[in-house]
């Protein structure tokens, strides 16, 4: 079907040897596809010899070759690569390309058939077929994910090829599978084709990736948190945290709301809400719809660049001075004074530190555990022991009680029922 078009020449393939520094080993049932004895694929985007595949047939040094079909090969004049999203981009000074056309990966459907291109166990010009069966899939092996999930099959040396419509266009980067054996079972994914445009061009244009932040901590609405946030259950994300001085304080966030849609975009997950934040035009104010106390409201948003070094400091384990015994809820707390709040990483925090939790009991069953901070119950801040005990004892409890809790990795909100 796609004869006479650029995808033509895609069925003769393109591949990649990798010099001598080893093949990246897979680490368990979810991986990127490993390059089949330094072998992986690619594909040609723009006829000035960009060649689009994933960072990890590339990493880990050693020279790198572009091998066509026709018997052509071509030493990598320059690589780039971006690891928070896999992708890597090669550059080849050759002349007579066919560039591929990149397709809407956001306009694709559940059940599209799709055609997975490359050369796996490094057998050339392979094409498999199959459907999209899901997509936004987050499965934990890049720092960004919104994967399109396959049935095409996919095995080592499909990593980098493309994964086209029937329009011949590409519309994924195949990526990685889910697999106890290390072949394909038959759920593959791909880095949707409008991230992978995003990045790659940054990276032939200057050689990085900049990206936006907002300068929150959020988490998933569940069902037993939309009950206290007002929402409809997963709508939207949580705001658990707002830093000072970032984009989101500027834009007049808060903690307890849920961004229910950002740029005009419904907001589904956290990971989905990362990417369009990060994809924001710096100097172009973006509206975020959120929902504060059960009420809708709009803020203006200004994106800025995330700095080198942001995020949440780590924390050691601490020794309070003194503890409260909670016995209906199975806890145990104790005044966060300064030299516990430092020595956790929290010296601007005010609340009370979880010391011991029961097993079995309320608290163990909603999630907490000791060396947690409690900040707020109900919405409502506590600074003291007496403050947190009170609160506690004010609740009726119908809903269960929220708490927001703070963490060696951020602030997330807690239903204990």
């Amino acid at each position: 079907p796609f004869k006479g078009t650029p995808l033509e020449d895609m069925f003769r393939g393109y591949s990649f040897h990798r010099g001598p520094s080893g093949s990246f080993q897979p680490g368990g049932p979810m991986q990127r596809q490993p390059s089949s004895g330094g072998i992986g694929s690619g594909v040609i985007i723009d006829t000035a010899g960009i060649v689009l595949t994933n960072n990890h047939v590339v990493a880990g040094g050693g020279q790198v070759t572009v091998k066509m079909q026709d018997g052509r090969e071509f030493t990598a004049a320059e690589v780039w690569t971006d690891p928070k999203t896999d992708v890597a981009v090669v550059k080849i000074d050759a002349t007579d390309l066919v560039a591929a056309p990149l397709g809407d990966s956001d306009a694709v459907e559940i059940g599209d058939w799709v055609l997975a291109l490359g050369q796996p166990f490094g057998l050339e010009s392979t094409v498999t077929a199959g459907i999209i069966s899901a997509k936004n899939r987050a499965m934990g092996i890049t720092d960004r994910e919104n994967f399109l999930q396959t049935d095409a099959a996919i095995n080592p040396g499909n990593s980098g090829g493309p994964l086209v419509n029937l329009r011949g266009e590409v519309i994924g980067i195949n990526t990685a599978i889910s697999s106890r054996s290390g072949g394909n079972e038959g759920i593959g994914f791909a880095l949707p084709s409008n991230l992978a445009s995003w990045v790659s061009k940054q990276l032939v244009s200057s050689g990085t990736v900049r990206r936006a932040y907002l300068g929150v901590g959020i988490q998933p609405v569940t069902q037993e948190l939309a009950k206290q946030l007002a929402v409809a259950p997963r709508s939207g994300v949580a705001v658990t945290d707002v830093f000072p001085t970032t984009p989101a304080a500027k834009a007049g966030l808060e903690t307890g709301d849920v961004i229910v849609e950002f740029d005009g975009h419904a907001v589904r997950d956290p990971q989905q809400l990362q990417l369009a934040v990060e994809r924001s035009e710096f100097g172009k104010p973006v509206t975020i719809d959120i929902v504060r106390q059960g009420k809708a409201m709009e803020l203006s948003y200004y994106p800025e660049e995330q700095p080198t070094e942001f995020g949440v400091r780590g924390a050691v384990r601490a020794e309070p001075r003194s503890t409260r015994r909670m016995e209906k809820l199975g806890l145990e707390v104790a005044p966060l004074d300064a030299d516990v709040a430092r020595q956790l990483g929290m010296a601007e925090v005010s609340g009370v530190v979880i010391t011991s939790v029961r097993s079995n009991s309320l608290a163990a069953n909603a999630g907490l555990n000791s060396g947690m901070v409690i900040v707020q119950v109900n919405r409502q801040p506590v600074e003291t022991v007496d403050e947190f005990v009170t609160a506690m004892e004010n609740s009726d409890g119908g809903n269960g009680i929220l708490l927001l809790v703070r963490t060696e990795s951020g602030s997330r909100f807690v239903v204990i029922k």
